[in-house]
């Protein structure tokens, strides 16, 4: 149930954004959701935090930014897709840094081909070398920002249930004292 809640907060947190204007550009739960939901929610639904965040991708690129829907958005979902597959492992293996290199890697990887994407799909960089690095020089706030709230949001969102554990472990010997 958590990993639901998690994916739904995710989206609610890219249109609450809109109206609050502090927070910065990629400073999201998305990435920490969908590893969170790829270790603890149901394998038969992993489409479900995929099916949900291109809906909001769409919602958001044709009704609030006025973007076209091109094919660097299937680059997105696909990496979506990859990264609720990469939670998969940390269900098995939740260690503390097991959980934080995959949020990481899910950063890094992120930045590196939605800027590939965006460089090859829009006019904005010229296509060369020189113009792929342009392109990766302009996403460098952006990417600081998601390094952040990825490791973050994992680290609060992965931690949840062990404190609920703990918390019901210490509550059971409590009551089991009295």
């Amino acid at each position: 149930m958590l990993a639901y809640i998690f994916v739904l907060l995710a989206v609610a947190w890219r249109f609450l954004i809109l109206h609050l204007k502090p927070i910065p550009w990629d400073f999201t739960p998305l990435t920490a959701s969908l590893l969170f939901f790829g270790a603890y929610g149901s394998r038969r639904q992993s489409w479900f935090p995929v099916a949900l965040l291109a809906g909001a991708d769409v919602v958001l690129s044709k009704f609030v930014y006025a973007y076209p829907i091109s094919w660097d958005l299937y680059v997105t979902w696909a990496w979506y897709a990859a990264i609720v597959l990469l939670g998969t492992r940390l269900g098995r293996n939740s260690k503390a840094v097991w959980v934080l290199s995959s949020a990481l890697a899910s950063s890094v990887s992120f930045f590196l081909i939605s800027n590939f994407a965006a460089w090859l799909e829009y006019n904005m960089y010229p296509k060369t070398f020189s113009g792929l690095l342009t392109s990766y020089a302009a996403g460098l706030p952006f990417f600081r920002n998601r390094v952040v709230g990825d490791v973050m949001f994992t680290a609060v969102m992965f931690s949840v249930p062990v404190i609920v554990a703990q918390f019901a472990k210490k509550t059971r010997g409590d009551v089991a004292a009295a």
